[in-house]
């Protein structure tokens, strides 16, 4: 009996290492972040977010909601940075409160340095402050088109003109306290245009200190604050090595910044296509990294299994960089929220669509983590 007891323990410790559980029980396998990243609401979709978040990620146990606010707040310290339709401090507090009752904490982003043009308009940054442009020699054309002569996706500020930070940092402290926020989104993702040649002050320099100067500017003032920094990974990825490209990864050098950047600022690791794995290696150059999905619901679930794989082989050193998973989604509120209660199709008719994704990410978590969805 008692060698058949023997057996039979060998053989559960085998199954659990071969299935990569090594007997951890289901508390120890919660993700420390379950992440849904949106734009903020326009007013007139306010009471029906509000709703989705009471009755749609409450239930799924999400329990971090990053809102792209950019400049869709009434904001006081810039009111002519102010979009049309912003939402009022009101406004905001509805969904400072339903986070709070629902244990969600509620992260702002106004995306900083790249991103500060979409097409043929200017972000409101540069259309208020043009000064501010890294590139104003490169004017936006009428009807956009990529690839394009001059490299143009998205304008960025320059990192290093003696003004955009006291304007930028103003919008920082204000979204934050209006949110009552512990940590901030600050984009920096598809930075393109970085110590260009014709910048006076930005040109010949190493543009991964650039980006890395840039990180530890916004890093140090949130920190004064008490408050955290959550950014994109994506140019802290070398494109060429890895074949992830321009988009995902850099091809201009920023990638070096990896090493150069402060450790306590939180990674978000998107691959939209495919289930690339670069989460391990910003866990291993000591960050929090967190893998971020869109609209590809078997990509989505891969993504899901590997983060659970990922922190069920860690060392105990390494597991908390392993941080958790993000659904991004790249439409307005109002948009996304009409195709996730229609549940429509995508144009083909399929389901590659970010709320048949967001279903599947979440059914998947918590399946793993053996809990029940709505």
């Amino acid at each position: 009996m008692n060698n058949f007891f023997k057996l039979c323990c060998t053989l559960l410790v085998i199954l659990a290492n071969v299935f990569g559980l090594k007997g951890q029980d289901t508390t120890s396998r919660q993700l420390p972040v379950r992440a849904f990243a949106i734009a903020a609401p326009s007013p007139n979709e306010l009471d029906r977010f509000v709703q989705f978040i009471d009755e749609e990620l409450a239930p799924r146990k999400v329990n971090v909601l990053i809102l792209r606010v950019e400049y869709g707040y009434e904001y006081e310290s810039h009111p002519e940075l102010r979009a049309d339709d912003p939402l009022t401090k009101g406004e905001v507090k509805q969904l400072v409160k339903v986070c709070r009752e629902n244990g969600i904490q509620i992260i702002p982003q106004v995306n900083l340095l790249g991103h500060q043009s979409w097409h043929g308009d200017l972000g409101k940054l540069l259309e208020v402050y043009p000064e501010f442009d890294e590139t104003p020699h490169v004017q936006l054309p009428e009807n956009y088109e990529w690839p394009n002569e001059d490299g143009l996706y998205c304008k960025s500020y320059c990192p290093l003109h003696p003004d955009v930070h006291a304007v930028v940092f103003d919008l920082v402290d204000e979204i934050c306290d209006a949110f009552e926020a512990e940590a901030f989104h600050a984009g920096m993702d598809e930075v393109f245009y970085i110590g260009d040649d014709q910048c006076p002050r930005c040109s010949g320099r190493d543009k991964a200190k650039l980006f890395a100067d840039e990180v530890w500017r916004i890093r140090n003032h949130l920190a004064d604050s008490g408050r955290e920094l959550w950014i994109w990974g994506d140019r802290l990825l070398d494109g060429k090595i890895t074949g992830l490209g321009m988009w995902e990864a850099s091809m201009n050098n920023t990638h070096r910044a990896i090493d150069m950047i402060p450790k306590d600022v939180v990674i978000g690791d998107w691959h939209y296509e495919r289930p690339d794995q670069s989460a391990v290696y910003f866990a291993m150059k000591g960050l929090r990294v967190l893998t971020c999905n869109w609209r590809k619901p078997k990509v989505s679930a891969q993504q899901v299994e590997d983060m659970y794989r990922f922190r069920d082989s860690a060392t105990e050193e390494m597991k908390p960089n392993f941080y958790g998973m993000m659904q991004t989604v790249w439409s307005s509120a109002g948009g996304f929220m009409e195709g996730f209660y229609a549940n429509k199709p995508d144009q083909e008719g399929g389901n590659e669509t970010a709320w048949h994704t967001f279903r599947v990410m979440f059914d998947r978590v918590n399946e793993l983590e053996g809990q029940t969805n709505p």
